[in-house]
């Protein structure tokens, strides 16, 4: 039997991938959160690449020092993507949750990225 949970989140996702693409102009920003570790992406949609990435698996993420919850880990990450896009000038992005509900960890990566300079 399949896991109904993953499944509904595939379907969201494809729901919103539907509408939401990411061009040269306003890339798309993805956010993956699994059981432990957050990552996050900015990809241009029209060529397949991605721009920015960064995950909390990374070790320029890990000298940071461990942060006291998940969410606080989620922020610096979005902190750090937003940081990294600024260097490649990229200003603005659209926000992708990748079928994930909008709250907890995706909520605390898409405000640290908002707090580096990023607009959705």
């Amino acid at each position: 039997m399949e896991n109904k949970r993953a499944a509904s989140r595939i379907k969201r996702q494809q729901r919103v991938r539907k509408k939401v693409k990411g061009t040269p102009e306003r890339p798309r920003l993805s956010v993956f959160r699994s059981a432990k570790h957050i990552y996050a992406q900015i990809i241009d949609d029209t060529t397949g690449h991605t721009l920015v990435s960064c995950a909390s698996t990374e070790e320029a993420f890990k000298t940071l020092g461990h942060p006291e919850s998940k969410c606080n880990a989620a922020e610096t990450i979005g902190k750090m993507i937003g940081a990294r896009a600024k260097e490649k000038g990229i200003e603005k992005v659209v926000f992708d949750r990748n079928g994930f509900l909008y709250h907890g960890r995706i909520k605390s990566v898409s405000d640290g990225a908002r707090e580096a300079g990023l607009q959705f």
